[in-house]
């Protein structure tokens, strides 16, 4: 059996190759130096020569709340054209298993609390990322499609938000978990007493390990086959300022954090219904303290090493 992981060297990607890698199983991670994504041919000739079994797409352009807002055309071409080049190149090469990464973003708005997977399109979604949850949208009716025209095991699933080493701490293009951990540790390496954060704090969020996530990913490869999508998530949420005090106090920063509710808060609250995901067997293993001090410990080491995104 080959895996071939889409997006191998991303967060999630590098945790799912990691995780494969120790079943034994034969895996090869892509990322753009490899295959350009957004280029057919080269995909579909990566594909026709390597005729993998299974393939996982952990291949995107993402960020945060303000990247999603600034490049909506960028999030929505590219992630489109990413998962399209790669389901059309499976389906050529006769692919037995597709496993689409998708994101949480692709419920309402105001979605019932917390999201079952049957909330999916019964209300607007959150305008400063409506883009990529379109793109993720699309290739959740393109996986059920191949699974209704030509009849294959191909399935989504929908991670709530990540985090954990091999992020991206880039404050331009970073999701909230990375971009607290950098203003953070960097506060206390310049002695800096204040802090100003995005937004009120008062939305509150869900957070999942990658190597939790990767571990779900492998059990779903065996054991899902439906065209529902799959909530993966811990099922616990947490204020933003909550969190912000947690990574506050395993950095070591004892100065003051004030909230510039100028900026946009986003979707006020997001946490999982994952039931489907634990009746297979899974449950997350990292708690978030426990995955607060590993990624900052990770972080540290990187940013020393010259080996972190940011």
């Amino acid at each position: 059996m080959t895996i071939v992981v889409a997006g191998a060297t991303g967060l999630a990607g590098s945790a799912i190759t990691k995780t494969f890698e120790s079943t034994g199983q034969e895996v090869i991670g892509i990322n753009r130096d490899v295959v350009d994504l957004l280029d057919f041919d080269k995909t579909n000739q990566f594909f026709n020569d390597v005729k993998p079994t299974v393939v996982v797409d952990a291949a995107a352009r993402v960020g945060g709340i303000g990247a999603n807002d600034a490049f909506p055309v960028e999030f929505l071409e590219d992630n489109i054209r990413i998962q399209t080049n790669l389901m059309h190149s499976a389906h050529n090469a006769k692919v037995k298993k597709f496993i689409f990464l998708g994101s949480s973003c692709i419920y309402p708005r105001d979605c019932k609390q917390p999201i079952r997977e049957e909330y999916f399109m019964t209300g607007p979604l959150e305008a400063t990322n409506a883009a990529y949850a379109i793109a993720k949208i699309a290739g959740i009716e393109l996986i059920n499609s191949y699974r209704k025209q030509y009849g294959y095991k191909w399935i989504s699933l929908m991670p709530t938000n990540l985090y954990g080493p091999g992020d991206n701490f880039d404050l331009k293009g970073s999701h909230v978990f990375p971009a607290l951990i950098r203003r953070f540790v960097e506060a206390v390496e310049a002695d800096t007493r204040k802090i100003v954060l995005w937004g009120s704090g008062s939305p509150k969020r869900e957070f999942l390990h990658v190597d939790d996530l990767a571990r779900a990913v492998l059990l779903a490869s065996e054991k899902y086959d439906s065209s529902l999508h799959l909530n993966i998530g811990t099922g616990v949420d947490i204020s933003i300022k909550d969190l912000a005090q947690k990574i506050a106090e395993v950095s070591g920063f004892e100065g003051e954090i004030l909230w510039d509710t100028s900026k946009p808060d986003g979707t006020p609250r997001k946490v999982l219904e994952v039931s489907r995901i634990r009746q297979l067997g899974w449950s997350p293993r990292v708690t978030l303290e426990e995955g607060i001090t590993s990624t900052i410990r990770w972080y540290k080491d990187a940013t020393v090493k010259g080996k972190s995104r940011r």
